[in-house]
């Protein structure tokens, strides 16, 4: 069922920044404090992965898009740009199932998205299990 929360304008302009340009490395997004609108919380060019991860709350869910770069072997390096869908086990539950509903109005407008992740504690957002996601190609 869909929440009938809005997906703001600005959210796909920096997802558009990051997919042409390659300045922006990832996009976190959350619902505004109203509720009625998704919108873009940070945009980062750091390439650290561990600064990535360090801006998914404990206890908050998130969304983000990531520009994913590895070396897959005999191709060299390759890019994907992966989706995220951070919803830890410790948020409360009207905020999962909300953004749980809320999920399709934002995935189904960033169009370029090669693999999904949802992550439920730290440990299924590691490096190495996105890219072994990555290298298998979903």
């Amino acid at each position: 069922m869909a929440s009938g929360i809005a997906v703001s304008p600005k959210c796909l302009e920096e997802f558009q920044t990051l997919k042409l340009g390659k300045k922006t490395k990832y996009i976190i997004y959350r619902i505004n404090n109203e509720k009625t609108e998704i919108v873009v919380e940070k945009t980062s060019d750091s390439a650290s992965y561990d600064e990535f991860i360090a801006d998914l709350p404990e206890t908050e869910c998130r969304w983000a898009v990531y520009d994913f770069e590895f070396e897959k072997e005999g191709e060299g390096k390759r890019n994907k740009i992966c989706f995220f869908m951070w919803s830890p086990d410790d948020a409360k539950i009207k905020d999962k199932m909300l953004f749980a509903s809320s999920k399709d109005a934002l995935r189904r407008s960033l169009v370029g998205i090669a693999v999904e992740i949802q992550g439920t504690d730290y440990s299924e957002v590691a490096h190495e299990s996105i890219l072994d996601k990555a290298n298998r190609g979903h």
